[in-house]
């Protein structure tokens, strides 16, 4: 059923045209380009409490969306190895699609974190693994939303939104001040399960290259080469910031 939209999600807010998602992605763009040299002349803005709420609302979405794929692809019965997507317009397969749109939007919403990180003048966390992950991620779940919504694609939805909770969790004490920071000795450790969640996408999305799985073999190939680029990305950061950081 790949090149053909989703009849479901195809009217729904975002998803109809790839317009409005290129417009958000060439604002978001524009806003990393100019960002900085609007802020160059100005002093770095606060932000507290704004950052506080944002992380927690970041952190409620996350647990909801964990919550609805984990328990939509249960009550579906859905296989954690092979699982086409169920098109019908049944209960569960709407709930299902619903959930992936959400997912969508939510990656949509994260590209607020770079905008704070430029109000704050925080640019050395604008780096190309920061910008490409958010930019990408946006177009994906697009493509994912509007010709896949459901079947494998739930998987990464679903780890993606468990670790989101512990990510946004830290960047909310992180938020409230350098008070916290003896409390967030485990950052090294959130990398690190953002590198086995990659690697458990990786395998999940090759496994079914080399099965008869009736999900297009077009998305499995796209996401295990971007999680590959993933990985190498985040390992690079990884070294470079636990390894030879501390050297």
């Amino acid at each position: 059923a790949f090149c053909f939209s989703d009849p479901r999600t195809d009217p729904w807010p975002l998803v109809y045209s790839p317009l409005p998602v290129t417009l958000v992605f060439a604002s978001y763009l524009l806003v990393v380009a100019l960002g900085p040299f609007l802020m160059q002349q100005r002093r770095p803005l606060e932000m507290r409490g704004l950052l506080v709420a944002y992380n927690l609302a970041m952190m409620a979405l996350s647990s909801y969306m964990f919550y609805e794929f984990l328990v939509t692809s249960v009550l579906a019965n859905y296989s954690y190895l092979c699982q086409p997507v169920d098109y019908s317009q049944s209960e569960l397969g709407m709930r299902m699609a619903r959930v992936c749109w959400w997912f969508f939007f939510s990656k949509v919403i994260e590209l607020l974190d770079t905008v704070f990180f430029i109000l704050r003048k925080k640019q050395e966390q604008v780096t190309f693994l920061h910008v490409y992950h958010h930019g990408t991620m946006l177009f994906n779940w697009w493509s994912g939303v509007k010709y896949v919504p459901g079947g494998q694609a739930f998987f990464i939805g679903m780890l993606n939104s468990f670790v989101h909770v512990f990510m946004y969790g830290y960047y909310a004490l992180a938020s409230l001040g350098p008070r916290m920071h003896r409390y967030l000795w485990w950052k090294r450790y959130l990398t690190i399960m953002q590198l086995c969640q990659f690697a458990a996408i990786a395998a999940h999305s090759s496994y079914n290259l080399f099965t008869e799985c009736p999900f297009p073999d077009g998305f499995n190939t796209a996401v295990f080469l971007y999680i590959l680029s993933l990985m190498a990305l985040f390992l690079h950061f990884y070294y470079r910031t636990y390894v030879r950081g501390k050297q």
